[in-house]
């Protein structure tokens, strides 16, 4: 068997898939009527609960292992297959080529998995599933009519919410676009079953035809770059999109400035710019946003809750994907364009939002604007990669850092050797993680042998002299040896690279030299444990980097999801006493219902930014932040702007909420409704009272 599935690592999307099936027999089978309806929604929610619950096993598996950067992977190609296709010697390395072809080999060598759970994943996933539990409870209220089929709607959102959490953790193409899919299509039922309502009809159509239209750009632009790149794989396409190895048929491409002089260069501007373009339609990004209040309107309240949070999340986590693993290498292509995007985006949303007087309009322009603010960091990701190669470098140094893996029983057990060369010249630093085994460091200072201890398998040393032999036990591993030969300078300690080649037959270490490579692939520090460990873009196994720029658009997202919820959850208790759901029935809502006035000023002074609601102006901060860091001045002006101008319609709507009023003749809300309020604004409250909790899960 080529690929083994490790089922603890797939548990939420089955567990939810399950549980959709589940839901469909008991909806045949059961008489219809108000408890079973409301059974199938408590059904629904303990099925995402036990998700949730999987989702963070597996963070406490990651946190206990040390695998942060690394994550839990399953549907794998077996390092061995990749390095027999490769081409690849018996230690995963041609045995000529420059620095960056011993490099890019070694990262094909390892295995190609095409569901990984890392932080990045986690994060997405779990964020997915709590907005899901407030989706559902809003969505009990909505069905508490009779009118629209519970099953039926139970097993459409089920079928979205598994989507959404196998969007993150897709690390192929083919993998990404079915998870996509399987985002969008449920939608357009879910819009639709509203029966003999013209408005969700006419809603349901302008979803199919824009995603229908927003998937063929989108297919078009991954042919072009599996057609290129003549893999799915996101850390081969990083590979070879980078120049870090060559295109298949595209002899002499091993270097970024040869990739880019050569034919395919054009093919693959245009496959990058057709499948941003094909996002931008999911996130509802201008251009491609013009659906967005219409389809927010005509659908129940849940489904546009669902399409401004949950659909909006995959969607971003699957351009963060591409564009920060698969598409790293491209950045000069797609930086400029994200800007443009994350510019227009928050000034177009803005703008027609002061126009609004529909509750819910206003909050599909608002969630445009939130869009852009979510972009933005996107646009500056580049550099900060950049940053994090040049942390890495050797200042003066030619040799621009180590990196490598230790593989027993053609089992990569370890990955992610690392060190750099300071600007005095000297060797400072070295840190891993041997899985299952403990953290290993070591230390050159300028001149002399070297050595470290991996915990609890055993000693193992080198010697950097000059010229000379290198070799060690590691227990369990096997013993490993080589020739140091002279390719970068350390002053003191001779001429060297690190280029070690393992005895034919015996699982052994690679430690492959990045001297001369653009972009640095790992770097740590002396006191590094393991995950102290950062790879950058594309490298090793392509994981993405849940820090800096990532880290801001996560954080925004997170913050933006629960106070966007509460919004949602109150306008669908007005909903139930004003068909219409204007801006004006909301005036005197904080006197006629303290508990949902109150709860949905609190979201909107948050989601502007303004005091009690921190949470708000935290997320805004750090976006700044990383765009001013990022070099990105003008960006951030346009965004200091767009703030300014948000402030208006998010104010003049909390001050209806307060402002007294008759009070009209309504119906009892349905429970579920006011606990989806109560969890979606304590989870706000949370977030501006701790900040420091999302700062921590996405840095």
């Amino acid at each position: 068997m080529i690929q083994q599935i490790d089922y603890f690592v797939i548990a939420p999307p089955l567990v939810l898939a399950v549980v959709a099936g589940l839901v469909l027999l008991l909806d045949a089978f059961l008489p219809a009527g108000p408890r079973v309806r409301t059974g199938l929604g408590l059904t629904a929610i303990g099925g995402v609960v036990v998700a949730l619950g999987f989702v963070v096993a597996q963070s406490v598996r990651l946190g206990q292992t040390g695998q942060d950067g690394q994550g839990l992977a399953t549907f794998c190609v077996p390092g061995s297959l990749v390095r027999a296709v490769s081409g690849t010697g018996p230690t995963g390395a041609s045995q000529t080529g420059d620095a960056s072809q011993v490099a890019g080999a070694s990262r094909q060598a390892a295995a190609l998995c095409s569901f990984v759970a890392d932080r990045f994943t986690l994060v997405v996933a779990g964020l997915v599933l709590v907005a899901a539990l407030v989706v559902v409870l809003m969505s009990m209220s909505e069905l508490a009519a009779g009118a629209i089929p519970a099953g039926e709607w139970y097993f459409l959102l089920l079928c979205v919410i598994i989507g959404a959490v196998t969007l993150p953790a897709s690390r192929d193409l083919v993998m990404l676009v079915v998870a996509l899919e399987l985002v969008s299509l449920p939608v357009f039922a879910l819009t639709a079953l509203k029966r003999y309502d013209g408005r969700a009809s006419e809603a349901a159509v302008k979803l199919f035809v824009v995603s229908v239209v927003s998937t063929a750009i989108m297919l078009f632009g991954v042919s072009l770059l599996y057609g290129i790149g003549g893999t799915v794989y996101l850390s081969r396409l990083a590979d070879i999109f980078s120049g870090a190895v060559p295109a298949p048929g595209l002899a002499g491409s091993s270097s970024p400035e040869a990739l880019a002089a050569s034919p395919a260069s054009g093919v693959i501007t245009v496959g990058v710019v057709l499948v941003l373009a094909g996002f931008a339609f999911k996130i509802a990004a201008v251009p491609f946003h013009a659906w967005a209040p219409d389809v927010y309107q005509g659908a129940p309240v849940p489904v546009a809750a669902l399409l401004s949070v949950i659909s909006k999340a995959a969607g971003f986590a699957g351009l963060i994907l591409l564009l920060t693993t698969a598409l790293s290498g491209q950045s000069v292509t797609w930086t400029p364009v994200v800007a443009v995007i994350a510019a227009l985006t928050m000034t177009v949303g803005n703008l027609l939002a002061l126009r609004q007087r529909s509750a819910v309009r206003l909050l599909a322009w608002s969630s445009v604007a939130q869009s852009g603010y979510i972009l933005a960091p996107l646009a500056v990701a580049a550099q900060a990669t950049e940053r994090v190669a040049a942390a890495g470098s050797s200042g003066s140094s030619s040799l621009m850092g180590v990196a490598g893996h230790v593989s027993a029983a053609e089992a990569d057990s370890w990955v992610g050797a690392a060190g750099h060369v300071s600007a005095a010249g000297s060797w400072t630093g070295a840190a891993g993680q041997v899985s299952e085994v403990g953290p290993w460091a070591g230390q050159v200072s300028g001149v002399g042998p070297w050595a470290g201890q991996v915990s609890g398998v055993g000693p193992w040393a080198g010697q950097v002299s000059g010229v000379g032999p290198w070799a060690g036990p590691v227990s369990g591993v096997g013993s490993w040896a080589g020739q140091v030969s002279g390719v970068g300078q350390v002053p003191g300690a001779g001429s060297w690279t690190g280029h070690v080649f393992g005895a034919a037959g015996v699982p052994g270490a690679e430690v492959f030299p990045s001297a001369g490579l653009s972009g640095v692939e790992a770097f740590g520090a002396a006191s590094g444990q393991g995950a102290g460990v950062f790879g950058s873009v594309g490298a090793q196994g392509g994981e993405v980097l849940v820090s800096g720029p990532v880290g801001a658009s996560l954080a925004y997202l997170v913050i933006y999801a629960a106070m966007n919820l509460g919004a949602f959850a109150v306008v669908m208790l007005v909903s139930r006493t004003s068909a219409r759901n204007e801006l004006d029935d909301y005036r005197g809502l904080a006197y006629r219902s303290p508990v949902a006035g109150l709860s949905l000023a609190f979201c909107l002074v948050c989601l502007a930014g303004l005091p009690p609601g921190l949470a708000g102006l935290f997320a805004k901060v750090v976006v700044f932040r990383e765009i001013v860091n990022g070099g990105a001045g003008w960006l951030a002006v346009v965004m200091a702007v767009n703030t300014v101008i948000g402030l208006y319609y998010y104010v003049a709507w909390a001050a209806r909420v307060l402002t007294p009023a008759p009070a009209p003749i309504g119906r009892r809300a349905v429970p579920a409704t006011w606990v989806a309020v109560g969890l979606a604004v304590a989870i706000t409250v949370t977030f501006s009272v701790a900040p420091q909790l999302v700062f921590d899960l996405t840095s």
